[in-house]
This record gives structure tokens, sequence and C-alpha cells, in this order.
């Protein structure tokens, strides 16, 4: 029988300023829907699986093929549903509407488990979107390269003084968000070993320039780390290995007088214990075999790895080595296989990064249709002029240019927030319209955002009123840029952390150049951080109540007003 989900074929997305689709809406969805599969962007795209373990762009191949030819038939007053990747409906809206909305992997509640969807999942029912994987706006690793720097930088600052330089960083996964890890260390001035049980992950993060050197034992990474941190040189090592091994190892080491990491961490794919994280002892091809013969057996050796892996983690932040969760649910993971004390060390939300997203910082993105890095570079001016007192932003896109290379149409992360992400919209619709860029510009940004997620294990985990699990606000979240005028919103469950453990919401809208495109784009781009503003005002947190104050957001239940 014909597998829906694998298909010997490359997809590259159509580029330039000449669309094939009836609207900049459609043609904007369905670039950003093959970039997503791009062999340069994608991790599994034979198979439809972006990132993330299993986190698909489109349910099946004949899905896709009926996504495509959908986005390519919608009228200006016409939306696509998307049902968990498969084109349900056209319905009739009006221009301002979402030109898609899409829901995926979403579960009640009772039923929200790895169990339940999987079954789901293998009758060809339902397919996981991670995050920016079925809402098609991931851009590659770049995507979160500055959320990890910005981390690691914060943590520099807040242990070290503020210099990395001759310290190093411990961590794990170099899949599609691991992979950012070397990079961002290197930028916040810190060498880093990372591990990672799939070579072919290693080559690839080489490749593409997030990683500097690939070791093949513990002895010969430690080694080169040694070496680089001595001459105060920023570089980072990519051994070939199984954390839930190297991870305990080190920490004997360093007990005995051996190396100490400056900080550990971990980005494996944790938050699925079926298809994102080998168990210590087993081979990949073993691993891979097993996923589809004996699920259970992998799911079993793979949690029981994940609680030696934490327990590790445990380990150095007793010793006093700063240690952070990095989202992927593994403390969870480690405490239901009965190591107590897994939370001991907190995540990197409430630990660094909380309040920027009280002043509605995040991850905010865009990408260049016309496929012309020159455009990147032209909007990478733009937002210096545009925000010449940010000393922070300037030094970041200055590195993103020498460090970051393009997978699949070029585009570009940096971390602004309320007040300025409206005035960067309009900004690039200028610039479209101008013709200073040779075709729109589509603005996104992670899931992992100020406002559009619940997650209690990652980005609300400790809330100040304990509202962490309170999944009101993704849902309000896509509401309010539904009504906004985006050009597709989607509302997800269970990425980043896995089924049972997270909802949230993303956005996406186009800068076509059309005065209609500035009032769509002014809307949703001042009420999407807004909304990350108001959640953290009603958690009691006094910058986003400041921040609030100081943008006259109207908030009765809050404010008052």
């Amino acid at each position: 029988m014909t597998d829906p989900r694998h298909n010997i074929r490359d997809v590259f997305p159509p580029t330039g300023p000449e669309k094939t689709a009836k609207t900049w809406g459609g043609e904007a969805a369905m670039r950003m829907l093959m970039n997503n599969l791009h062999p340069d962007v994608a991790e599994k795209p034979h198979e439809l699986v972006v990132y993330g373990g299993i986190g698909r762009a489109a349910r099946s191949w004949q899905d896709f093929d009926r996504i495509v030819a959908g986005l390519k038939d919608l009228e200006p007053d016409e939306t696509l549903i998307v049902q968990s990747g498969k084109p349900i409906a056209i319905v009739r809206t009006h221009p301002d509407a979402p030109r898609v909305l899409i829901a995926n992997s979403n579960l009640v509640p009772h039923w929200a488990t790895w169990e339940h969807f999987n079954e789901l999942d293998r009758k060809g029912l339902m397919m996981y979107g991670q995050m920016t994987a079925g809402s098609w706006i991931y851009i590659g690793t770049q995507g979160i390269v500055q959320g990890t720097y910005e981390t690691f930088a914060e943590a520099g600052r807040q242990h070290y003084g503020g210099d990395l330089k001759g310290r190093w960083i411990l961590t794990g996964g170099l899949g599609g968000m691991g992979g950012a890890q070397p990079l961002a260390a290197v930028m916040a001035g810190a060498c880093c070993l990372a591990v990672e049980c799939d070579e072919t992950r290693i080559d690839f993060r080489m490749r593409t320039r997030y990683l500097d050197a690939k070791a093949q034992s513990l002895d010969e990474a430690l080694a080169m780390i040694a070496g680089w941190t001595a001459k105060g040189e920023a570089k980072s090592v990519g051994l070939l290995g199984n954390a839930a091994e190297v991870f305990p190892e080190l920490l004997r080491r360093m007990k005995a007088g051996g190396p100490r990491p400056d900080i550990v961490t971990d980005q494996t794919s944790a938050h699925d214990p079926l298809y994102g994280y080998c168990p210590a002892g087993w081979t990949v091809a073993q691993w891979r075999a097993k996923q589809e013969n004996a699920p259970a057996e992998v799911e079993r050796a793979a949690r029981a790895s994940m609680r030696a892996h934490v327990e590790a983690m445990v380990g150095f932040w007793n010793a006093g080595v700063p240690t952070l969760d990095y989202g992927n649910n593994i403390r969870q993971v480690a405490k239901e296989e009965g190591l107590e004390n897994a939370f001991a060390f907190p995540g990197f939300v409430p630990a660094y990064i909380r309040p920027l997203f009280c002043k509605g910082i995040g991850p905010f993105r865009w990408c260049a249709l016309s496929g012309d890095p020159e455009d990147i570079y032209k909007t990478d001016a733009a937002m210096k002029r545009l925000f010449p007192d940010n000393a922070h932003l300037h030094r970041w896109l200055d590195m993103a240019r020498d460090r970051i290379a393009f997978q699949g149409l070029p585009a570009r992360i940096c971390w602004i927030g309320l007040g300025d992400r409206h005035r960067a919209g309009l900004m690039f619709n200028e610039m479209v319209a101008s013709g200073e860029l040779k075709a729109p510009i589509v603005i996104g940004r992670d899931h992992l955002d100020s406002g559009s997620v619940a997650s209690p294990n990652r980005e609300t985990e400790a809330m100040r009123d304990g509202s962490d699990a309170v999944s009101d606000w993704p849902l309000l979240n896509a509401l309010v840029n539904t009504a906004s005028g985006a050009t597709w919103v989607s509302l997800h469950h269970g990425g980043g952390v896995g089924m049972g453990f997270s909802q949230h919401a993303g956005v996406v809208i186009v800068a076509d150049g059309t005065p209609e495109a500035a009032k769509r784009l002014e809307r949703v781009l001042w009420n999407d951080p807004a909304s990350g503003v108001w959640r953290h005002a009603d958690a009691g947190y006094d910058i986003a109540i400041q921040c609030a104050k100081d943008h006259g957001l109207r908030l009765p239940g809050i404010l008052g007003n």
C-alpha cells in the first residue's frame, strides 16, 4: 500500500513579483507552505515533516496538492478552512477576513494524550502541527536563534557579569529548534558543546553554518572546548552521542575535578517520546525501526533515558551550575518516571524571558516572497533607520547578516514588541508600494510569543497569579487576530511540549503594498503584541501594567478604563 505521507519529490516555492494565485494572500500562503517543505528547510520533506519530531505542513501529499489548488483559486472574499492539515472548505467571507483559518492537533482535554493522538494520526484523521510547521511560517533554524541568543545573553548577565568569554554551554539536540543553540551561544560570546545522536543533523548544522566542528568522542569534544575557552574564542562543537549517556558522564567527571560547564540546558525533541528522543544505548536505525513495529518499547526506553538525562541536569544545578529547561517538557517526563525533584531547575521563560513578554516583545519575523536576499538586506537597513536608538537591535541585525545562512526563502527575525511591530509592518508595506522591494513581504511570528500560548511547563510556567494552565489567552489571541484582518490565523495544541501540555496560536499577515494592507497591518501588528501585554497585566506583572498605561491600552477589568 502506498504511504500517503511519502513522496519522492522536492518542493520549491515560486519567487518573484508575479503571482500564480488570484490574490497575494493566497499566493503568500502557498509560497510559505511550500517553503516549509523546501529541502533546505524541512527535516524530512518527503514525509511532509518540517521539524520537531513529526511536525507536518500537511496531512498527506494529496492534502498538500489540494491545499495548493485551493489557495491558487481563492477569491478576494473567500477563506480556506484547514483542519489538521486537510483542506475542508472554502467559505465566502470578506476581503479583510483571513484567507486561511487553520486548526491543528486540537483534542478535547480528557483525550489529549499522545496515545489517543497517535491512534488518530495512524488512521489519517489528524496531524501534528507543532507550532510553525502546520501554520506555514517556519523559516528554518533562524526562527529560534534570537530567542536562544536572548536567553543565553541574559543568563550571562545574571550569572557572569554579562561576559561569557572563555565560558561554555552544555546542551543536547541539533534538530530544527535545537540546531539554533550552537550559533546562539557563539553570538552571545560563549562556546557550546551540543550532544546529538543523529550524525546527519550534525552535518546539516555544519553545512548551514550553525555549527563549527564535529567530534566523535567526548574527550575530543572537551579538548576542543578547552582549547577555545583558553584562547577566549567563541566556537561550537557537535558531539555524536546520546545526551542521556553524555550528561551523566560529564557530571561524574566534574565531581571528580574534571571540566565544569558554565551553563547547562537541553533542546532535544523530548516532547515526543516516540519520535523525538532516541533511547540511551540504541542506534538511530534501531530507534526508527522500532517506532513502527514496537512503539510501546520505544516510549518506555525513551522515558527512562529522559529521567537519567534530567537527573544529571539536576546534579549540575545542585552543584551550582546555572541550568535551565528550554521548553521541551523533559522535566515533566522525568517527574512522571519517578524523579521527584525534576523541576528543581527553572524553565527559560520565568528565569530569563518573562520581562520581555510583559512588554509584548517576542519573535517577530518576516520573509521576502521575491526570493532575493537583497530584499532582506534592504529591510535590515530600514529597521536600523526606523529604530535608530535601539543599539541591541542594530547589533543583532549585524550579527544575523554576518552569521545566519538563509534557508529557503530569505527571512529575518528580531525581537520587538508593542508599539514597534506595527511601525515595521507599515514601513515594509511602503517599501513594497514604492518598488524598493521586489515583491510583497510576509510577516509572522513564532507561536512562542507573549500572548499567544498557554504552556504551564514553558511559556506560562510559574505565572505570578497561578494562571499557568489558563488557555483562554491563545484562543482570544486567535480571535482578535482574525477580527483584525490577519492573512492567516492558526490555533494548535501540543506544540513544543507535547500532547496535553499546551495550546497556542499563530498569525501571519502580508504586506503587499496596498492601502488596504496598511490598515490591516496596523490593526494586527498592534493588537497581537498588545494581547501579550494584557495577558501579563492581568497576571499582576508591574512591567506589563506600566506598558499598558504607556501605550494607552483600554483594559477595563485591569486598569478600570
